[in-house]
Formats: C-alpha cells, sequence, structure tokens
C-alpha cells in the first residue's frame, strides 16, 4: 500500500464521519484498481452524507463500469436532484452530460 492510501486510511479511521476523506481515499483506490473497495467508499458517502454532492459522478460511472446501468442511472438522476436543490448548475451540468451518454449508450 503506498503512503498516501496509508495516510488517507488513517484519516478515514480517525475521522468515520469526513466524507473528504472518504471520497479521495475512493478515487485512490479506483488509480489502483480497487474498485470494490471505492464501491464501499462512495456508497458510505452517498448514505451517511447524501449532500455531498461530488459523490454522484464518480459512483454512477464506477457503476457503468461495473456493468450496472440501472444503478448509475438511479445515481447520476439522484445526483442531478442533490445538485438542483444546492443549486449547483455545474455539478448538475456534468451530472446531466454523464446522464445523457449513458443513456445513449445504452440505446445502442
Amino acid at each position: 500500500m503506498n503512503s498516501r492510501i496509508a495516510t488517507l486510511a488513517k484519516a478515514v479511521k480517525e475521522h468515520p464521519n469526513d466524507s473528504f476523506y472518504k471520497f479521495t481515499l475512493a478515487l485512490e483506490m479506483l488509480k489502483i484498481n480497487e474498485q470494490q473497495k471505492a464501491q464501499v467508499l462512495f456508497e458510505a458517502i452517498r448514505a451517511q452524507d447524501p449532500a455531498y454532492v461530488g459523490v454522484y459522478y464518480h459512483l454512477a460511472k464506477l457503476y457503468t463500469e461495473l456493468g450496472e446501468n440501472k444503478k448509475a442511472l438511479s445515481t447520476y438522476k439522484e445526483g442531478i436532484r442533490i445538485a438542483e436543490e444546492q443549486q449547483d448548475m455545474h455539478t448538475k451540468s456534468e451530472l446531466s452530460a454523464a446522464l445523457m451518454n449513458l443513456e445513449i449508450e445504452m440505446d445502442e
């Protein structure tokens, strides 16, 4: 385990309710192809801190990579709703574009 991952894992353990540490660790897990661990972290963030809007894009993208397109669709849509509530138009736009791309891929 590289030192960055070890440092982040320690931070998550010390601050289990801090979504930022979990999110950053999940992204590091993706870099080393630990998709299962990343998924657990992303899903924990969504469950514990649903307003953490950054998680929706990455979790939905991971679902797509795992062939879970229905989960990806619902995750994108949930993220769009949260972004609208927060008036975060940039994130809403990114999620909407990703959703549209997935819908197009599924129609092909």
